[in-house]
């Protein structure tokens, strides 16, 4: 059983040093914070153990640095949660050590502190011992409220937590797991899935769970063009993945009738031209887009599920480009529509939050915003959570 910080009495928080592992992976251009989703999940666990007198100290990674570097530095997100928060957040420019030892004990009651970045030492990804006892000596209690990490086997998300006698779930994550166990065990009818993005094999555990609950699946951007060769159809120059090609074909096989693929496509054979096509596409063109029939095709089905559940993974084709952005914001928008009308909406994957700003649509127009990309699909396919499992065992 998961507990969570509202399962321990108010009392057990005053004076104790509560190490918090954030998700604040976000992009940083010019030293300025460019998009604080991730910042702004994780405020209510902050502030629920700020207001019981706990000592806050925040860890997070941010890219995949080799070494240290002022591109990876976690010191702008200390300036956007000071703002945010609208109270002091401290910053020390390490994660362990005797320096932020002494920070961490000189702290006031009801304090905030972002360590630096977990991964300029290799010693976090590695998961090593050593590492992880350095990590979990600067507190006395653990949470985790970063389920976009928690698929990972480092030293901030399990080998650390090992080390402490009370681990808990923070409400970002707690939440997480509510609605993504919701869609993998017991979605409201009618149950649609919108996939699409680059990569099939990221998906395939996922679809394979959750394929015989779905209604429909509607399939674009990259993803679609290996089921449409499938299906005898020509795809050009169109991204193809061979090495899950038969796993495709036997999907198609098994569920057919609930597969709703791309019947027109916004195409291109260089960057600054494009053309919309139906059914083939020729030799030497690529697909970037579902077309605009596709697109009142998609927007039809989900749209007019006003009582279901619906889960999109993935925009529908190259969405940064704005010749190549109609098909994902048609279907933002339609999910925006089924939301009003009554549906259980949920957003999931890298990609989620830049194309539903791209589109319009304000993060209160879905029931459910998730910060996890790869954790997301990972969790729906079964696999296991070690940041998960961590907390779990000692429960």
């Amino acid at each position: 059983m998961l507990r969570s910080i509202s399962d321990l009495d108010d009392i057990q928080y005053y004076g104790k040093k509560v190490l918090v592992r954030v998700d604040f992976n976000i992009t940083i251009n010019n030293g300025a914070v460019t998009e604080d989703y991730r910042i702004r999940s994780a405020i209510p666990t902050i502030e629920y153990l700020v207001k019981r007198g706990a000592k806050v100290i925040l860890a997070s990674h941010l890219g995949r640095p080799k070494f240290r570097d002022h591109n990876n530095t976690l010191a702008p997100v200390a300036i956007r949660l000071k703002e945010i928060l609208n109270r002091n957040v401290d910053f020390i420019d390490d994660c362990i050590g005797p320096e932020v030892q002494a920070k961490i004990d000189k702290l006031n009651y009801g304090s905030i502190l972002l360590l630096e970045n977990l991964r300029y030492y290799p010693e976090e990804q590695n998961n090593d011992p050593e590492f992880s006892k350095s990590i979990s000596s600067l507190a006395d209690v653990y949470v985790n409220d970063a389920f976009s990490t928690s698929h990972r086997k480092h030293a901030s998300t399990y080998g650390a937590v090992k080390n402490f006698e009370i681990r808990l779930s923070g409400f970002s994550l707690k939440k997480e797991i509510e609605y993504i166990s919701m869609i993998r065990y017991n979605p409201k009818k009618p149950f649609t899935l919108v996939i699409g993005g680059s990569k099939i094999k990221d998906k395939i555990g996922a679809l394979e769970n959750l394929l015989p609950k779905a209604d429909k699946l509607l399939i674009g951007g990259a993803v679609a063009y290996t089921f449409l060769k499938a299906k005898g159809f020509k795809i050009g120059n169109s991204l193809f993945d061979e090495e899950h090609y038969e796993w495709v074909k036997k999907a198609l096989s098994l569920y057919g009738e609930k597969i709703l693929l791309p019947v027109d496509h916004i195409v291109s054979s260089e960057e600054n031209s494009f053309s919309t096509i139906t059914g083939d596409i020729p030799d030497g063109m690529s697909g970037f887009d579902i077309g605009n029939e596709t697109s009142m095709m998609f927007s039809s089905e989900i749209g007019g599920n006003g009582f279901g559940t619906i889960f999109w993974n993935g925009p529908m084709g190259m969405f940064e480009v704005s010749q190549f952005s109609a098909g994902t914001i048609s279907v933002a928008k339609s999910m925006a529509l089924a939301f009003w009308r009554g549906a259980t909406t949920l957003v999931g994957g890298g990609d989620s939050i830049a194309a539903l700003k791209k589109s319009g649509v304000s993060e209160n127009e879905v029931t459910h915003l998730s910060t996890g990309g790869g954790a997301t699909l990972r969790f729906l396919a079964g696999d296991k959570m070690p940041g998960i499992d961590a907390l779990e065992r000692a429960n």
